[in-house]
């Protein structure tokens, strides 16, 4: 086949293009430039895309011995990815920019390219497993529960996943390092990248602050009582317990958590962390990595990309939504999130959550 590797400069997709190169394939590598400006050097293992991730992809792809090219595709993270976080944060909600490019990015605007330009799969290193039958793809999660990337591409439908190729479904991280050390290429031993690749310094806060303005406004109880102040409601998240800074303290001495963001009082609700527990989620906008599934049925629901499997009763009523009713709570589940549903293993769908609520209490 004629493949296309999307190559970030870390150690998983050089693996993923190396053991394409291994299998016989036709190989292409491309490093996606996603800042106009980009840093030249990561900051630790935080972030990715800068000037040295470019230049280490390059490395990589020489010593494979493969063509390599760099697509600009910056206009279009900025549009799909930077700005819509920025406003759902400003919207009260919590996006996952990571799941976004994803969506937008690598499984759109590369694979509309590739396809284009005549390739017969795009590659990446994500750690998940595809199964064809019959001309169908199903995807499951990988065989390293630990490094298992399945949430982050529960939104690929079928188009996509026919399209699509994830070479390290079948290993542990530890064999992926050790691979790459065996070929000789310089990213064996490069950290991973964690937190959102365009803030990194890690200081979220401090860059929604800085895109949308700091606007005074209160911090209440679950009563409507004033106890702090903030500086822009954008800081926070449902489940957040650090950064509070309030002024009255809670009457049993416990901490209190952000129960809720409300953007049009510009107000943070705050209280204990027993009220944070929801049941009962609903998400818009559901996608299907096959068949839409109306239910309702038994399996597992996901809410974030190393969380937690939780047990629930799924339902999708209409086009337009889906309702998850988890057999046990669950806390910190907050609306812009996405839930990925799973029959076991395989993933089935995901959503956009709208809103989490106790059974008991009503909006969480």
């Amino acid at each position: 086949m004629r493949v296309l590797v999307a190559m970030s400069g870390g150690v998983d997709s050089a693996v993923a293009a190396a053991r394409m190169v291994a299998a016989g394939h036709d190989v292409t590598g491309v490093h996606l430039a996603l800042s106009k400006n980009p840093q030249s050097f990561r900051t630790g293992a935080r972030g990715c895309c800068s000037l040295e991730d470019s230049h280490d992809a390059r490395r990589v792809a020489d010593r494979l011995g493969i063509p390599f090219y760099v697509w600009d595709l910056s206009d279009r993270f900025k549009a799909d990815v930077v700005d819509d976080f920025v406003a759902e944060y400003a919207a009260g909600r919590t996006p996952n920019p990571c799941l976004r490019c994803n969506e937008k990015i690598k499984f759109v605007a590369v694979l509309e390219r590739g396809i284009a330009l005549g390739f017969d799969k795009v590659v990446t290193g994500h750690y998940a497993r595809l199964e064809e039958c019959d001309g169908r793809f199903s995807l499951y999660r990988a065989a390293d529960a630990a490094k298992d990337q399945s949430y982050v591409l529960g939104m690929l439908d079928q188009a996509q996943l026919a399209h699509s190729l994830f070479p390290l479904c079948d290993v542990p991280k530890s064999q992926v390092r050790a691979e790459a050390a065996e070929l000789g290429l310089g990213v064996a031993k490069k950290p991973d990248s964690h937190d959102i690749c365009f803030i990194p310094d890690g200081d979220t806060a401090g860059y929604l602050s800085r895109a949308l303005g700091e606007r005074e406004g209160e911090v209440v109880d679950q009563d409507g009582a004033v106890v702090g102040s903030h500086s822009g409601f954008h800081q926070f998240t449902v489940g957040q317990r650090r950064g509070l800074h309030l002024g009255v303290p809670a009457a049993d001495g416990q901490p209190r958590f952000v129960l809720e963001v409300e953007p049009v009082n510009n107000r943070v609700v705050v209280g204990p962390k027993e009220l944070l527990a929801v049941d009962r989620i609903e998400g818009i906008r559901p996608t299907w990595t096959e068949a839409r599934v109306s239910g309702p049925w038994r399996g597992l629901a996901q809410v974030r990309a190393h969380g937690e499997a939780m047990p629930a009763t799924i339902t999708s009523t209409d086009e337009e939504s889906l309702l998850v009713e988890l057999d046990s709570p669950a806390t910190g589940i907050a609306p812009g999130q996405a839930v990925v549903v799973y029959d076991a293993d395989r993933v089935v769908g995901s959503a956009t959550i709208s809103a989490a609520r106790s059974t008991n209490r009503g909006v969480a």
